[in-house]
């Protein structure tokens, strides 16, 4: 039984020979339409003369990528949907409610108890509305938006007074490649306090997402690999395979000196790619990057200098595309080709760097000078300070964002795990095999390892 308002094509008011006959003059130029609904008619409109479809293709294209942000974010974030809904029966059953947003903290869906979501309607807790922190202060989903590590926001400690009744949990799914943020999930509850789980069901929900993005990532990897691989034997200059954060997932041994990291050294996975020890290189490659989502034949150029040489060295970069998806950009050096990148990517504007650290113990904040800071360890989504006044534990989560903010302050990333006041360094040990090991100043003179990929960036800032 056909359903009320669905017209059967197959019914004795269609006759499909009529319309072939029609879609064949219409592919040949004609406008003669007779026998097609007029919604087929329109969509052949759009397909003939403003998409230019190829009417004989026999294989779907790639998907084009939106301009805000990436195919594969729609993917993460339509799974997080799955997720959020499958979570929702048992967050509803405690009078709870699970939401999803985008990156830009706009809701997308919601699910959970009934009662809770009208009261949420109330203050636009729904679909259509941005709750970035930007927008609507502290809250679950746009505070997650700016951490590395879930959120908890209870009652006052909301911005908005209008929120102090709930209690949210939030979490973010990052691009595994640039940390920027996909998307959030969020548990929320009126009046009332999470679910004792309620951590346990955010963690495990991101961890299964963000699976999706890893294995992307490593695909990703592998592909510029064998980009480099193949422009590598039909070229004499030194190259290099940059991801679209500017870490380096393969270069020759040229290339790898100027940047200052391991050569001949592949690295797909994103969680070991190399990071050159040059800001300027960096922020070439994010714009070169950028232009290239936007623009798939984008090649450009530009200069920078390099820890080995007095004038600046030229660069070009070439885009990588899997499935019509940006991978990265192969890096010739000593070549200028392409469109010139602006000068506001050379970071020759000084970076405001911060004069002081924060520290917390206890209750209490600690301001410390940079020189009080000898080296700062991740543990597990916490950051610890090694300082002059004991050890502190970071205000600011995340060991890379503190290594971001620390970078041209004298302080070196040596390690997954340290980031170093490299006027602290006290002692170079060099072990059996060749690694080293730096003895800092703090009163255990303790050891902080150096990994075999940043070992060059050290030699060469001590002189070693």
């Amino acid at each position: 039984m056909t359903e009320v308002g669905w017209h059967d094509p197959t019914s004795p008011g269609a006759d499909s020979a009529t319309v072939y006959r029609a879609w064949e003059r219409f592919v040949r130029g004609e406008d003669d339409l007779r026998g097609v609904r007029p919604e087929i008619a329109i969509s052949w409109h759009r397909c003939r003369d403003q998409h230019g479809v190829d009417p004989h293709l026999t294989k779907a294209p790639v998907a084009v990528a939106q301009v805000d942000h990436a195919l594969e974010h729609d993917v993460v974030i339509a799974e997080l949907g799955f997720r959020a809904a499958s979570l929702a029966h048992e967050v509803g059953n405690v009078g709870g409610i699970v939401t999803i947003t985008d990156g830009a903290g706009r809701v997308l869906a919601q699910w959970g108890d009934q009662t809770t979501r009208s009261v949420a309607a109330e203050a636009n807790l729904a679909p259509w509305f941005c709750w970035a922190e930007g927008a609507t202060g502290t809250n679950g989903m746009g505070t997650a938006l700016l951490s590395y590590t879930p959120v908890l926001i209870r009652g006052a400690e909301h911005w908005c007074e209008a929120f102090h009744d709930w209690t949210c949990g939030g979490v973010a799914i990052r691009d595994v490649v640039t940390r920027e943020p996909v998307a959030t999930l969020n548990i929320s509850c009126w009046r009332s306090e999470l679910p004792g789980t309620a951590g346990t069901w955010l963690g495990n929900v991101a961890k299964m997402t963000q699976r999706i993005l890893r294995q992307r990532a490593q695909d990703d990897g592998a592909e510029l690999i064998a980009a480099y691989s193949q422009a590598r034997s039909g070229s004499r200059v030194p190259l290099a395979a940059v991801d679209p954060a500017g870490k380096v997932v393969l270069a020759d041994d040229t290339a790898a000196v100027l940047l200052g990291i391991p050569g001949s050294t592949p690295a797909a996975d994103p969680a070991v790619r190399w990071k050159p020890e040059l800001p300027e290189f960096i922020g070439a490659a994010q714009y070169a990057a950028k232009q290239a989502t936007h623009n798939p034949g984008w090649v450009g150029s530009t200069q920078i200098f390099t820890r080995l040489a007095d004038e600046p060295t030229s660069i070009t970069f070439r885009p990588v595309f899997l499935s019509g998806h940006l991978v990265g950009n192969l890096v010739s050096f000593g070549l200028s080709d392409g469109d010139p990148l602006p000068r506001a990517v050379d970071d020759s504007t000084p970076r405001t760097q911060p004069q002081r650290l924060v520290g917390t113990r206890e209750n209490r904040m600690v301001l410390l000078r940079l020189p009080e800071v000898s080296f700062a360890q991740s543990d597990g989504s916490d950051v610890w300070l090694s300082t002059d006044q004991g050890r502190l534990r970071a205000a600011s989560p995340g060991l890379d964002k503190l290594e971001t903010e620390l970078s041209d302050a004298g302080f070196l990333r040596v390690h997954r795990q340290y980031v170093v006041n490299l006027s602290r360094i006290r002692e170079v040990e060099r072990r059996i095999k060749g690694e080293l090991c730096l003895v800092m100043d703090d009163e255990e003179h303790t050891m902080v390892p150096v990994s075999r990929r940043n070992t060059p960036a050290v030699r060469q800032l001590l002189e070693i």
